[in-house]
């Protein structure tokens, strides 16, 4: 099984908070039925946007699952999960309110990546406010995001500038409870 991001955009306006998550419900037991599962969905504050962490076989599967639930999929990647255990992400689905998007630098590898974030990784410490979650990074070397909880925006990027890791956008996201 490989993981897959799949970003989407909700197609359906003006839906209640409750509505959505029941949507992102459908998706996971309809995953199951397919001997897959959603790792994890993450949110835009707004609900425009949804970020799909899914383990599956095959991605047209995940993308066709997430447009039945009326979702617009944008992109569609393998993913490699960095900084936390498949089975806590599972589990836990620790609360996170930012998510960085960097695209990767063309000659960047992977090999080169993991080593560059083993490195900097240790400077999180001097933004402790900020607690870094997990990334994704796609196979392709394209993009990798970056999950954080955070008390705002500007604190997720000083934890950025202290591990000297570039931000392309950063989106904040809906806890739980909102």
């Amino acid at each position: 099984m490989s993981l897959w991001l799949v970003e989407a955009n909700l197609t359906e306006e003006n839906l209640k908070p409750f509505e959505v998550k029941g949507k992102a419900e459908g998706i996971q037991l309809k995953l199951e039925h397919s001997q897959s599962a959603l790792v994890e969905v993450q949110f835009s504050k707004n609900f425009t946007q949804a970020f799909f962490i899914i383990e599956a076989e095959d991605v047209e599967l995940a993308k066709r699952i997430v447009e039945e639930e009326k979702f617009s999929v944008k992109l569609a990647k393998e993913v490699r999960l960095v900084g936390e255990e498949l089975e806590k992400v599972k589990k836990e689905k620790d609360v996170v309110n930012y998510l960085v998007e960097w695209n990767l630098p063309e000659e960047l590898t992977m090999d080169q990546y993991l080593t560059r974030k083993k490195q900097n990784s240790v400077h999180y410490e001097e933004v402790p406010e900020v607690e870094f979650a997990r990334t994704y990074v796609c196979e392709d070397m394209t993009k990798c995001l970056c999950f954080y909880d955070a008390p705002d925006e500007a604190a997720v990027t000083r934890a950025r500038e202290a591990v000297k890791a570039p931000v392309d956008s950063i989106t904040e996201l809906r806890k739980d409870n909102e």
